[in-house]
């Protein structure tokens, strides 16, 4: 038999995390965005996603993030990033990008597209089994983290005098080779802000699950009550584990789908997320709202304050970057500190 292990719950000393979606129907005013970050930024959200895919018409959700960073100061971005059909390379350059014009707040949402109705938009290949487009994903993930780390911490010199813009000694090539695409590197934009930016990957599939445990910062649930949330919580900590992973460094948050109409709505979720999270169902919680401009405005004025009141969620933002709202170290470049070993 195996022995007994107390199942670890979030610490009611710290709080809860919240996050929004914003998307819905396509917009092509980037102030309806703006619009939405501000708003969830005013109730001291720690981020905001927006969803994309091959499959249907609308901006680029990285893009449009991109456009949102310089109109808001404290919320993290999160976008949905395709990784097939994509290359690798440009897809962590771009996610680097966001993170620096955020100034530390950004963050990606990979995700596979399946249909053969997508694979002939590029016509480069044929679509795939979602297991193998999820195992090439892991491996963007992989190539991703180390493109951020090819560029040590204070590898731009920038000396007129000498001309030297970089210390070549602080760049390293990642050398790597994938299933279906290899990458010698270095990146072309400097180490991000927060080192990684932090990777967010809907957990609730087998397949994008076996990503999570690998390399999601913040894995997203799907449970219809907080004891199947608990258990979810539990096997994605423990896979975690098993992969040489702390646990401590995964956030698991229930995604929930919300559609309110009323303040008293808005209060009863309040009262849902903090029964749930009391009972360590997980971190906190990505609200998905039917309604992004009506729900998440009650959310911030109906539910947030209640969760306030109660001393579950912050009344400010504490630092600067995604990583800081959810309590997450900035990762050792793996270079360097295999630099450093030697």
């Amino acid at each position: 038999m195996p022995p007994f292990r107390t199942p670890a719950v979030p610490s009611p000393t710290r709080p809860l995390h919240l996050a929004a979606d914003i998307g819905g129907p396509p917009h092509y005013d980037a102030r309806h965005y703006t619009a939405l970050a501000r708003l969830a930024e005013r109730g001291t959200l720690d981020f905001v996603t927006l969803g994309d895919s091959f499959a249907r018409p609308g901006p680029d959700a990285l893009a449009v993030l991109a456009r949102v960073a310089p109109a808001t100061e404290r919320i993290g971005l999160v976008p949905t990033v395709t990784t097939t059909h994509t290359e690798p390379f440009h897809v962590s350059s771009a996610v680097a990008t966001l993170d620096w014009v955020s100034r530390g707040r950004a963050g990606w949402s990979p995700e596979v597209s399946t249909t053969e109705a997508e694979a002939a938009l590029f016509g480069r290949r044929p679509a795939a089994p979602a297991a193998d487009l999820w195992h090439e994903a892991r491996e963007v993930a992989d190539v991703a983290a180390k493109l951020w780390d090819s560029w040590e911490d204070g590898a731009e010199i920038r000396d007129e005098l000498t001309g030297r813009f970089i210390d070549r000694d602080k760049l390293h090539h990642v050398d790597f080779e994938g299933r279906t695409f290899s990458v010698r590197g270095p990146a072309i934009v400097p180490r991000p802000p927060q080192g990684h930016p932090v990777t967010v990957i809907d957990a609730t599939a087998p397949e994008p699950r076996a990503a999570a445990v690998r390399h999601a910062d913040v894995a997203l649930v799907r449970a219809e009550d907080p004891a199947a949330a608990r258990e979810l919580r539990e096997e994605l900590r423990d896979r975690a584990r098993a992969h040489g992973r702390d646990p401590e460094r995964l956030r698991v948050l229930v995604s929930y789908p919300v559609e309110l109409h009323t303040t008293a709505d808005a209060v009863g979720l309040a009262g849902l997320i903090g029964d749930w999270y009391e009972q360590g169902a997980a971190e906190g919680f990505l609200l998905r709202p039917a309604d992004a401009e009506r729900d998440l405005a009650l959310v911030v004025d109906g539910t947030v304050p209640v969760l306030q009141h109660r001393g579950l969620l912050r009344r400010f933002y504490p630092g600067a970057t995604l990583r800081e709202h959810l309590g997450l170290a900035r990762p050792v470049n793996q270079y360097a500190q295999a630099g450093s070993a030697s």
